[in-house]
């Protein structure tokens, strides 16, 4: 835990090694995902053993011992086995022990996620066992601890644990400033390589004082959506929109010319042991290189419209969407995926509480959109390609994404007075709906009955299309 006053953050620069550093970078990697693959084939060895024992018939007292899998015990073990391990014996020596560290520590982290969701202790999707990282999949990445860790004096180099003095492509000013004034402290560096580059990344407890926003006691409700990035309304009636900029959409054409350079190449068969040729390398590295573009305007991106967003408003309001679902449609997956919506609200969240301000979470099924922000009247049904939200009960009119970020806009009153109208913020709200959730209109049967041809029915024994309704029953998955 960091100290009072005093928080944990990441300062992440991008290195420029020499040819020689960046062979030992390697090195340094892959000894880290050599000793995770021993780790998980050493603790499931017992596994395995015990089952085997059991099909044999031998009673619970005989079978073999389960083999820990905590940091220390791991550690141990590894410290003896690598100087006899014919796998480790000959080039151990040549990395600093914190590889090794940090393979052990991940294989020690996943069965632990192991075992605590297969006793339900923890939350989301089930985690299976650990598996062993490949050669050509795993993501290179070392963590250092212990050692010489330091931001050098010129801000232009940085200093790791057997690695030496590496030069980085900016500068280390505002970390090198922090250290020599006594208001940070580096607790670890790790190096990763992605995206062609490698990067090295400064867990740092630094003394942070709270940054007063513009306007603290006004609200912010922000509408994500394709066409426009993000709608927000506030609440004092301000309504602003945020273009979105689609850096894939616009690298699409590059990337289909780059994607049918490479395709004529002769590239990598691992059925066949097929090596890429040299061609083909250079235009799999441009075609990289663009993807790698696109991915870090996207983050710029991101980060300039939630730190404008984080600065200026006292409490913000954003939807629990259902980013993983949305993907599943075909149509509009490419754009979503594109526009980073849960990124847009992890950095909200965080944000917010380095800023001393609130985020709310709309529920998922909370109907922003379909709710009058005039009103507070309800619409069955809002298709997507309706992009006007036409009132059935009052004259209001207006565009669907600023109707539904009024809504939520409103809601940061809601939490206070009971509200969830954007017109209405004075009066106590009903109890929250969960029937919006089925809005779809039940179609009549077609099954012909006596007297009807093709099943017609008479108007007052048509079905309408099922209308909110608060949920009287829990729902269950079977």
């Amino acid at each position: 835990m960091p100290q009072p006053g005093f928080v944990v953050q990441a300062y992440r620069y991008a290195l420029d090694p020499s040819a020689t550093t960046r062979q030992m970078m390697f090195s340094h990697c892959g000894a880290a995902r050599a000793s995770f693959n021993w780790a998980v084939t050493w603790v499931e060895a017992s596994w395995w053993q015990r089952r085997a024992e059991e099909s044999y018939g031998v009673p619970e007292d005989g079978l073999t011992h389960w083999r820990p899998w905590s940091l220390p015990a791991l550690r141990k073990v590894f410290n003896e086995a690598k100087k006899i391990d014919p796998r480790f014996a000959g080039w151990w020596e040549e990395n600093s022990k914190e590889a090794y560290s940090t393979g052990l520590a991940n294989a020690a982290a996943a069965f632990d996620n192991y075992a605590k969701s297969k006793q339900g202790k923890r939350k989301g999707k089930r985690v299976g066992m650990p598996r062993r990282k490949s050669k050509h999949r795993a993501r290179l990445a070392c963590r250092f601890t212990t050692g010489t860790i330091r931001v050098e004096a010129d801000r232009r180099h940085v200093t790791l644990p057997r690695l030496g003095t590496i030069r980085t492509h900016e500068s280390t000013r505002k970390l090198e400033r922090r250290v020599s004034n006594g208001t940070a402290r580096i607790l670890s560096a790790t190096i990763r390589y992605e995206r062609g580059r490698w990067f090295v990344s400064f867990q740092v407890e630094v003394k942070r004082e709270l940054e007063r926003v513009a306007r603290p006691q006004v609200a912010v409700g922000v509408d994500l959506g394709v066409k426009v990035l993000a709608v927000m309304a506030d609440s004092l009636g301000e309504i602003r929109c945020i273009p979105n900029p689609a850096h894939y959409d616009t690298a699409l054409k590059t990337l289909g010319r780059m994607s049918r350079r490479v395709c004529r190449r002769q590239g990598p068969d691992r059925r066949t042991g097929q090596k890429p040729s040299k061609r083909w390398l250079k235009a799999n590295t441009e075609r990289n290189r663009v993807h790698h573009r696109v991915a870090h305007l996207r983050a710029d991106a991101l980060h300039k419209l939630t730190t404008t967003i984080t600065s200026e408003y006292g409490t913000v309001v954003v939807e629990d969407l259902n980013v993983a679902g949305m993907l599943r449609n075909r149509r509009l997956a490419r754009k979503i995926a594109d526009a980073g919506f849960g990124e847009i609200r992890r950095q909200i969240t965080y944000k917010t509480k380095r800023n001393g301000c609130r985020t709310v979470v709309a529920s998922r099924w909370y109907p922003s959109s379909k709710t009058c922000s005039d009103c507070g009247a309800v619409k069955a049904k809002l298709p997507l390609h309706v992009r006007v939200f036409d009132c059935d009960s009052c004259p209001l009119v207006m565009d669907r994404d600023e109707n539904a970020a009024r809504n939520l806009a409103a809601l940061a009153a809601a939490c206070m007075t009971g509200t969830g109208v954007a017109g209405d913020q004075d009066a106590r709200a009903p109890k929250p709906r969960g029937a919006d959730r089925k809005t779809r209109v039940t179609r009549p049967s077609r099954k012909a009955e006596a007297g009807r041809a093709g099943g017609t029915r008479l108007p007052h024994q048509q079905q309408k299309e099922t209308r909110d309704r608060t949920q009287t029953k829990a729902l269950t998955l079977w």
